[in-house]
């Protein structure tokens, strides 16, 4: 343990100690900190700077390692071997280093740890030293990127890599070496599965296991390379090529491409949002805010009032913000408007800018405004539109001026249902937009929902025509109605679904995967014959939902370790 105050004043800047907790902390919490978290507690940036320069050079605290979900990715230079045969070696390790340069921005973008350098060959972790519900789709989307970026690169021949993915459980992060040799060994058959799918790829391709590949839903084109015979890997191993991401318009639908199941206790919630649309349709705009913990339906219950609309002219506007992309200006914005101009990555930029015209005439967007908006999509000028002499900021200013004009504009036409999915990892452009729109909204016929956790703040609660809705975990009965709906007509023994209910604490997308995976111990889908023979707390937890129990585990610092104890302890 380690008195905040005293470290603080190792370093130079005991004044920000009242910035921190007053308490005790575990050396181990400091390495967590980002830039993100000192700003918000209100730490000037240039002592920021100083306290993660202070943390990264900080010693491990201990050597322990642990049981976790990981993603491991293996980077290859593809024909290295002939390059270092025509090339002079100083030549050569220039191209090695600025690929390994390459690959440690890109996956520090993505929140990945490079674990080790071989020769022309990286190894990286998705899931540790700190672990996210998202991590096969980040680790799918650095590989992607690190092919461009790679290609890109200024070589005097052109570079290929190859890149493998797998995901399993692990033992990582005690560390073993010592100097520039010290590394975080990581045990089990995971990452010499990487390394064969890696060994499988074709030059600029990304290949990925069927463990990964069950983790991503429809979040990415893939193409089936079927089963693959692997040195050191027992029977035929399936393979899988990531194209590209996919035009899929959100996580939850792409993570729920087999269908939604059944809304089970929130019909107060559903007719409270059906309230507020009626209101709004009169000319009375309405915001709702629903707040909940992940898991809880919010997106899903968003999802049940555009069902019901489904027939009722209006105009629906659905935006999803990504944990990926919390620092993009305009990020969900950006999204919601390539999706209702239908571009399409194929698309040429005189094409994608025809589609943008076509989409702004239903509005008769001023040409100045349709100069912003493709400035915002990175469209290319190409003479059809004015060049506008603006600062950044200005530009800024008058694109946010005119999504709020487009707004009005379509409540003209038709009531709009307005969607703002995740604002919790907002951008702060974003968020400054739905400010606006929230500021003028009462006036409109449009009824806004924003969906977020409950570590996000939202400055809006109060004002008359804002509701603010948190939901609640199932009861019991309601778990049980859900686990019907999930079983159908196969066999689950009483025991199983006591177990699921006791487990699941009421949370809608646990009570979901765990009654799938119970199904799914046997091939044949009647669960009772294997799944009584063993207690569900004798089985592991299902893939999909590692990740996220993971990454809850990793914010609570130093409490983490109290929650292991007295998870070996029993509920």
């Amino acid at each position: 343990m380690l008195d905040i105050g005293d470290w603080l004043e190792k370093i130079g800047l005991s004044e920000h100690t009242q910035c921190f907790s007053e308490h005790m902390i575990d050396v181990s919490v400091l390495r967590y900190l980002t830039d993100q978290d000192l700003e918000n507690i209100g730490i000037p940036l240039g002592h920021r700077r100083k306290i993660l320069a202070a943390i990264s050079s900080a010693p491990d605290p201990q050597d322990a390692a642990e049981r976790r979900q990981v993603t491991v990715m293996f980077f290859d230079l593809v024909g290295s071997a002939a390059l270092s045969a025509r090339m002079d070696p100083e030549d050569l390790r220039e191209i090695i280093s600025a690929y390994q340069k390459c690959v440690v921005e890109t996956v520090q973008r993505f929140d990945g740890f490079v674990a080790r350098y071989m020769g022309d060959s990286v190894l990286v972790y998705f899931g540790y030293p700190r672990a996210h519900e998202d991590d096969a789709e980040r680790a799918v989307r650095a590989g992607l990127e690190l092919i461009s970026a790679a290609t890109a690169l200024e070589s005097r021949a052109p570079l290929q890599t190859r890149v493998g993915i797998a995901t399993g459980l692990v033992v990582v992060g005690e560390l073993i070496g010592s100097g520039d040799a010290q590394e975080r060994s990581i045990v089990g058959q995971t990452p010499n599965l990487a390394a064969r799918m890696q060994g499988i790829a074709e030059p600029n391709t990304v290949v990925m296991c069927e463990s990964t590949r069950k983790l991503l839903g429809n979040l990415f084109e893939l193409k089936d390379l079927g089963p693959k015979d692997l040195k050191g890997i027992a029977g035929p191993t399936r393979a899988w090529a990531a194209l590209r991401a996919s035009s899929v318009a959100s996580r939850f639908e792409a993570l729920h491409a087999t269908g939604l199941t059944a809304l089970v206790g929130r019909s107060e919630e559903s007719e409270m949002l059906l309230r507020r649309w009626s209101r709004a349709k009169s000319g009375a705009g309405q915001v709702v805010l629903l707040s909940g913990e992940a898991g809880i339906c919010k997106s899903r219950l968003t999802a049940a009032l555009e069902e019901c609309l489904a027939n009722e002219p209006h105009v629906r506007l659905h935006f999803f913000c990504s944990p990926q992309h919390t620092d993009s200006a305009f990020y969900p914005i950006i999204g919601q408007m390539e999706r209702a101009a239908g571009l399409l990555p194929d698309d040429t930029p005189s094409a994608k800018l025809d589609k943008l015209d076509a989409m702004l005439a239903r509005t008769s967007t001023s040409v100045e405004n349709a100069t912003l908006f493709s400035e915002m999509l990175s469209l290319p000028n190409d003479g059809r539109y004015p060049a506008l002499e603006l600062t950044a900021e200005q530009r800024r200013q008058r694109t946010l001026d005119a999504l709020m004009l487009q707004l009005q504009v379509l409540t003209r036409l038709s009531p709009v249902l307005v969607i703002f999915e995740d604002a919790h990892w907002s951008d702060p452009t974003s968020l400054e937009a739905f400010a606006r729109a929230v500021d003028r909204i009462a006036g409109l016929r449009v009824l806004l929902i924003v969906t977020y956790r409950p570590e996000f703040d939202a400055p809006w609660i109060g004002r008359a025509y804002v509701t603010a809705l948190t939901i609640n975990r199932l009861t019991q009965i309601e778990v049980s109605a859900m686990i019907d709906h999930l079983v159908g007509d196969k066999v689950l023994p009483a025991s199983i679904r006591q177990d699921i209910i006791g487990r699941t604490d009421g949370i809608a997308l646990f009570v979901e995967e765990m009654t799938k995976a119970v199904l799914e111990t046997n091939s044949d889908g009647a669960a009772g014959h294997v799944a009584a023979a063993v207690p569900l707390q004798a089985r592991p937890v299902p893939a999909s939902l590692h990740a996220s129990l993971m990454a809850r585990l990793d914010r609570l610092g130093a409490a983490k370790e109290l929650a292991q104890i007295g998870a070996v302890i029993g509920r």
